[in-house]
């Protein structure tokens, strides 16, 4: 009888890689954040959008190499644990991503309750953020099947909304509205440089996503040819479209509105030569919104769930409701903390410790692909050029500091959640040598 332990199946193909790259990429970053980028730079706000592209793109080549060695459903904990091999380290990065999803879905939160609901109903931006995360939760609570398909039908429905906005920006080029040229003004608050990475800081949560694919490595056909290609070639999509996006929404609206709006994108519609129903859009960008964090919870909550199993963290974060077959107490502390963060931060701010906790993340990645070198393994993947992950590393190092202008309260945001990990960790070990006593 064979005792070798059960597999996922190889289902998923290119095509469908590409899909959900796209469609991880694709959601609250760039309906919400655009304003803010356009705060930092002035009219280019699309120069720290290719910034951000450039850089994400010297991290997925670290991402492409690792998972082609190792097509396994772990990610950066996986790397980080062949790589350095020590238990903590593997922890703190695993908690990291996992309180990234959690950040991210709070920031979502912030954006759903401001401008594009106010075109609906007119609530504080905390109570209707407060009222989106329940909707969230109990959808993920429903079960994993209910959550995926919900998915794929916002993935598409946020896609829409995007080529709208572009659709717009072609026929104002056509029609001669908007000013074009609005795009070249360079006007950052804080100098050049400083404006470029205050903006690219903000501007790199837009592209977040692209790592998460690494999960499905287990269950890709031909995971050393067709992850690179469907991560590349999905992260130049979603580029493009954000590069379009954004030189839009400055060619047609002025860099103060822009700034002080929560829907940027709405203003784009409003003002647009042609006619989309503003309320439509509206309805689009809250749906989009509401699909990150819908992502972003499932993600935590599983991960917290997973490490319970596998006796990190204490193993009531392992309960399963007994009727839908969810692990209920790790989605009631993800939802716990993320109802703390809304009501202590703003979009901006939520979004910013996203993308310090993801750096911290990736430049343990780019280093772990080098360290890893060491290793061969007996089949062909992706190799990446050595200087990409140096750079990766180097930028991901950069944007961390607080050079970017990135607030003292997003630095102090990022230790405590880390901490909580740390209590999480320290609980379970206790428990574990009382147990042996």
């Amino acid at each position: 009888m064979s005792t070798q332990a059960p597999s996922l199946k190889r289902v998923i193909g290119r095509r469908v890689l590409l899909l959900f790259v796209v469609g991880d990429i694709l959601g609250a970053g760039i309906y919400a954040l655009a304003g803010k980028v356009a705060g930092e730079v002035g009219g280019a706000l699309w120069l720290p959008f290719l910034v951000a592209f450039v850089l994400a793109a010297l991290t997925a080549t670290a991402y492409a190499e690792l998972v082609g060695k190792y097509p396994q459903a772990a990610g950066a904990a996986l790397y980080t644990n062949r790589a350095f091999g020590v238990p903590f380290l593997t922890f703190i990065v695993a908690f990291a991503v996992l309180m990234s999803g959690v950040t991210s879905a709070s920031a979502a939160a912030r954006a759903f309750g401001g401008t594009y609901l106010a075109e609906f109903v007119t609530l504080p931006t905390v109570v209707g953020a407060l009222i989106f995360l329940a909707v969230v939760t109990l959808v993920n609570f429903a079960g994993i099947s209910e959550s995926v398909k919900v998915n794929v039908v916002l993935t598409l429905i946020e896609a829409f909304g995007l080529l709208v906005i572009i659709a717009i920006g072609v026929y104002a080029l056509l029609t001669g509205d908007g000013d074009p040229s609005r795009a070249l003004e360079f006007h950052p608050e804080n100098g050049a440089f400083l404006g470029i990475l205050g903006g690219t800081a903000l501007a790199f949560y837009a592209l977040l996503g692209f790592e998460d694919s690494v999960n499905l490595a287990e269950e890709a056909k031909d995971p050393q040819r067709s992850f690179p290609r469907a991560l590349f070639g999905g992260l130049a999509v979603a580029g493009l479209i954000y590069l379009a996006v954004a030189f839009t929404a400055t060619m047609l609206v002025d860099t103060e509105t822009l700034k002080n709006s929560s829907g940027p994108l709405l203003e784009v519609v409003k003002v647009a030569g042609l006619e989309f129903p503003p309320k439509l859009f509206a309805l689009i960008a809250l749906l989009a919104v509401g699909n990150t964090a819908l992502i972003n919870m499932l993600m935590a909550s599983r991960l917290v769930y997973g490490m319970a199993r596998e006796g990190i963290v204490p193993k009531v974060f392992g309960a399963v409701h007994a009727g839908r077959a969810t692990p209920w107490v790790a989605i009631v502390f993800t939802v716990a903390i993320a109802v703390v963060l809304v009501c202590t931060g703003d979009v901006g701010g939520l979004a910013d410790t996203t993308v310090l906790l993801l750096l911290c993340v990736f430049t343990i990645v780019n280093i772990a692909v080098l360290v890893l070198r060491r290793e061969t393994v007996d089949h062909d993947h992706f190799h990446a050029p050595s200087w990409a992950p140096v750079l990766g590393a180097v930028a991901c190092v950069i944007l961390i500091l607080p050079i970017t202008g990135r607030e003292g309260s997003v630095y102090l945001r990022a230790l405590i959640l880390l901490a909580i990990g740390v209590v999480l960790w320290a609980v379970n070990h206790l428990a574990g040598r009382r147990s042996k006593l």
